[in-house]
């Protein structure tokens, strides 16, 4: 048996926003966007080379679902990016006005900083080690 992990859904409060910000911001593809109804779009974006999962942009409808926008985990760290040159994708996002809440540091798996989409949530831009390079592929 063959299982995968397809999209992971993050809640948004506008679809166009959050296209402009994850694709001129951090070069990710809009992969699909698809209107549904009046008020609801099917839309996954993915980073350049991704193979296997896609963020969901699901716009929150309702105060429940807003509540969500930019705290999706409770203030932890949300979502990892993994990339092949660290230094290259930081001072891409630097140069675009990416918040940085945590500077670039050497851990045990590779070099990480955090950063926050434009919601609030937080993320891992993360090179891993040579060690641990294998998650790449």
């Amino acid at each position: 048996m063959k299982q995968r992990i397809a999209h992971v859904a993050l809640v948004v409060e506008d679809y166009d926003k959050a296209i402009e910000f994850y694709t001129g911001k951090l070069d990710f593809k809009l992969m699909e966007d698809t209107k549904l109804s009046d008020e609801k779009r099917w839309v996954v974006v993915a980073p350049p080379g991704a193979k296997e999962c896609a963020l969901l942009l699901a716009k929150g409808v309702n105060e429940n679902q807003r509540a969500s926008i930019g705290n999706q985990t409770g203030g932890r760290v949300f979502l990892f990016l993994f990339t092949d040159d660290f230094w290259r994708d930081y001072h891409k996002m630097i140069a675009r006005d990416i918040t940085f809440v945590r500077p670039p540091k050497q851990e045990d798996y590779g070099m990480v900083a955090v950063f926050e989409d434009l919601y609030g949530n937080l993320w891992d831009l993360l090179e891993p080690n040579d060690e641990n390079l294998g998650v790449l592929n």
